[in-house]
């Protein structure tokens, strides 16, 4: 593939079966080359329709991105109540643990996203309530943003990876100042990342738009990438190493990421270090007021 093309999967071009994307699982044959660490599947169920996953040395988040969910992890049930759309706030999540079966179904139909890394350690099923997530609104002006951090290593007790949404309402940048986790050093973790997005028109809109955000990932070293990528609702972009931000709101048009990191490296953490160019940028928050359009 081309050097930019094998890092964006458009919606239909990373599907298996009944999966609308299946990347980077031990499932499915979609693994750019040196993609190890994390992995991302949907699906779009109807009413009473299933999904399973086998047992796999790999551990998992069943995040619903619409409609409530059911979840049997080696037979036990847990019921996830869902939300009406990703930009409805958070919505309850199930960590399932590593070598577990898991069949999901959507009792009134559904969409959902499975965020997964390869992992060894066990640690116990865990069922996240919307109210217990935390909600972060990060930067201020028009780089505000909400975060729920329902996966991340102060909210969840996992082996390998760190999960969380973010919404960007119109015109707005998040992932910025651009950053970088890609190498293990004091002060920085290596972790592969991707962005699962969805967008929508922003309130007031016409009938017969065109929701549309944009991402960008470039070379911090030696190794070459260079992305510039529209995106909409079921589009993926796979960050390897390389700055990445802004990811970008177009003004008339919210967006939404799911975001799945994970490395080699001994520690579960997000260190990141800003592209020197533009880390000057988080200084001029201080004294400005976050957008009032959050929390969704």
């Amino acid at each position: 593939m081309a050097e930019s093309s094998q890092w964006v999967y458009p919606l239909g071009s990373a599907g298996d079966g009944t999966w609308d994307i299946s990347l980077g699982a031990g499932d499915t044959a979609v693994r750019p080359a040196g993609w190890e660490h994390t992995g991302l599947k949907t699906a779009r169920l109807q009413p009473g329709e299933a999904v399973k996953l086998s047992a796999e040395a790999e551990e998992r988040i069943i995040i619903p991105l619409e409609g409530a969910l059911s979840v049997s992890v080696d037979g036990t049930e847990y019921q996830l109540r869902g939300r009406s759309s990703v930009f409805a706030g958070p919505s309850d999540v199930l960590y399932t643990g590593v070598d577990t079966a898991v069949v999901v179904s959507a009792p009134e139909g559904g969409r959902v996203a499975v965020a997964l890394a390869p992992a060894r350690a066990g640690y116990p099923v865990r069922l996240i309530r919307s109210e217990d997530t935390p909600v972060e609104l990060r930067g201020a002006g028009n780089c505000s943003r909400q975060v729920h951090n329902f996966g991340t290593p102060a909210a969840l007790e996992a082996d390998r990876f760190i999960v969380c949404e973010v919404l960007t309402p119109a015109g707005n940048w998040s992932s910025y100042p651009p950053h970088k986790h890609d190498e293990e050093k004091d002060g920085e973790t290596s972790l592969e990342e991707i962005y699962y997005f969805e967008t929508r028109p922003s309130a007031g809109a016409p009938d017969g738009t065109d929701p549309v955000g944009y991402a960008r990932v470039y070379a911090s070293d030696e190794r070459p990438i260079d992305v510039t990528a529209e995106v909409r609702t079921g589009d993926v972009v796979l960050v390897p190493y390389g700055w990445h931000g802004p990811a970008m709101a177009a003004p008339g048009y919210d967006l939404y990421y799911l975001n799945v990191m994970a490395g080699p490296g001994r520690v579960r953490e997000w260190l990141i270090s800003d592209d020197p160019h533009h880390g000057w940028v988080r200084s001029t928050w201080e004294n400005t007021q976050i957008d009032p359009r959050l929390p969704f």
